[in-house]
């Protein structure tokens, strides 16, 4: 059953599921605050390290925002029991996942042509570990959500938050390598995570959930 003709005949106006609704809301507009101290954080500590998958985390953090806007547009007003509302924020979603992806393949093969090597960062290990920390539980959290309110798009902005982790891991794991001489660590987790987006940003757009 797709995502619509389920939202079609959910009981949508029952009290549980706008409560489900507002909290999805709710988590969206949290997610957003932090991820404005997040991207302007990881974007500084990234440019210091020249580390290219820094610096594509703290990008990423801008399409997560993206994903967030859109489920909080999702579920403010009339569209809140909208099936439209819903095929339309579950697209969108999706091209949110494919603008991360060219952006990292672009920087990686320029800093490896200009020679950039990605050097250990106080600032972007902290940041990138208090995301280690958090995404995943914002990112369950939404994915729960997203199933119980028919939502792919709820799922989808919570699969971008365990990417986020996932970024997260793989950055930390490249700056403490590089300083064993694996510098080579960084550029690859950037190139895998672009793959990534482009393979959850297609299983969005059909509305399949993402698991992880």
């Amino acid at each position: 059953m797709v995502p619509d003709q389920r939202i079609q005949e959910h009981p949508a106006a029952s009290a549980e599921w706008l409560r489900d609704a507002r909290t999805a809301r709710s988590l969206s507009v949290a997610t957003l605050a932090w991820l404005g101290v997040e991207s302007t954080l990881g974007l500084a500590a990234g440019l210091a390290a020249h580390s290219v998958a820094l610096i594509g985390w703290g990008l990423a953090a801008f399409v997560e925002a993206a994903a967030s806007l859109i489920v909080v547009w999702r579920f403010t007003g009339a569209r809140t029991l909208s099936p439209s509302a819903e095929s339309t924020a579950r697209k969108a979603v999706a091209v949110s996942f494919w603008l991360l992806a060219p952006y990292l393949v672009i920087h990686v093969a320029h800093d490896l042509d200009a020679g950039h090597r990605a050097a250990p960062s106080v600032l972007g290990i902290v940041v990138t570990t208090f995301s280690l920390v958090s995404m995943p539980v914002l990112g369950v959290a939404k994915r729960r959500l997203g199933a119980r309110l028919a939502s792919a798009a709820t799922s989808g902005e919570g699969t971008q938050n365990l990417l986020c982790a996932a970024m997260a891991a793989g950055v930390l794991a490249g700056l403490w390598l590089n300083t064993v001489g694996w510098w080579w660590v960084d550029p690859l987790v950037a190139v895998l995570l672009a793959a990534v987006a482009v393979r959850e940003g297609g299983r969005a757009w059909h509305g399949h959930d993402c698991c992880h």
